[in-house]
């Protein structure tokens, strides 16, 4: 079934780092565009992060955060840079003999002092891997927000596909009725000349301009690119961009019935089924 291009996720976890909570926000787009923010801790992640969005989704503009929110059982303690310490107190037994003062300085200061205090080591394996796992998770989620959705958008265009059909089917019964009439008037008006009129070449005249006003092919392609759309859209593959030259495709045969049409039913129905296609356009451009 086709998907939506349109969606929303968010999913978190906890662990002793903290939690981490990802949100992916998806709208349509003409190709696969993602914008993706983390933090400090899991920048080494960018490459393998995208990679997963890339397998997962295959159109649309992605927006997709992850954040990291520590928590007190998260906090590592910090060790004290010993070196640095015995140097900075060396220098201010310096500075007192220099200056033969004795400048009062706490241990409060000493710690305040850039690098003295440096963060322990921690393994981040833990969190790198769940941060992965969170973001499968959420496209999943994502997934399946956008599946529904493209249930949604599979109902309206099978209603508009009926909707093309029937008109389609109203200008076939009308086909005979239609030729007929053109060709009583056509004798109507040749009746009318004084001029001697050649019966043979009358009829391949007839024959000719019947071929020019028949739209049977017209008929037959439209019928033939509903069931192509039918098809495309209850594949399990991305449809977007063929149902984009579909409706071009069928735009096309609703031009050529407009301009062929020599009955004010068959305009009607040809401008109703250029209508549909254009509701059925609105909707295609937000399928992946």
């Amino acid at each position: 079934m086709i998907r939506s291009m349109t969606g929303f996720a968010r999913q978190e976890c906890q662990g002793e780092w903290g939690t981490l909570v990802c949100e992916i926000r998806t709208v349509n787009h003409r190709f696969l565009e993602v914008s993706l923010r983390l933090p400090e801790d899991l920048r080494t992640l960018d490459s393998e992060l995208r990679q997963l969005i890339a397998n997962s989704l295959r159109r649309g503009k992605v927006d997709a955060s992850l954040y990291l929110k520590t928590t007190n059982a998260g906090t590592h303690l910090h060790e004290l840079n010993m070196e640095l310490l015995n140097e900075l107190h060396s220098r201010l037994d310096v500075v007192r003999t220099t200056l033969q003062a004795d400048a009062p300085i706490s241990a409060l200061d000493l710690l305040r002092w850039p690098g003295v205090l440096k963060e322990g080591e921690r393994d981040a394996s833990p969190m790198l891997v769940a941060a992965q796992d969170l973001v499968r998770q959420t496209l999943v989620e994502l997934n399946d927000m956008r599946s529904r959705e493209g249930n949604r958008i599979h109902e309206l265009l099978e209603q508009r596909c009926t909707a093309i059909a029937n008109q389609v089917a109203l200008v076939k019964t009308r086909l005979p009725e239609i030729a007929s009439r053109q060709r009583e008037r056509m004798l109507a008006r040749l009746s009318t000349l004084t001029a001697q009129v050649d019966h043979d070449r009358l009829e391949q005249e007839l024959v000719i301009f019947a071929h020019k006003m028949d739209v049977d092919e017209e008929m037959d392609r439209l019928t033939s690119h509903l069931v192509e759309i039918r098809s495309v859209i209850s594949s399990s593959e991305p449809a977007g961009r063929r149902l984009d030259f579909l409706m071009q495709e069928l735009n096309r045969e609703a031009n050529t019935l407009s301009s062929k049409s020599q009955d004010a039913e068959t305009t009607r129905a040809a401008v109703e089924v250029k209508v549909i296609i254009e509701q059925m356009r609105e909707q295609i451009q937000n399928v992946e």
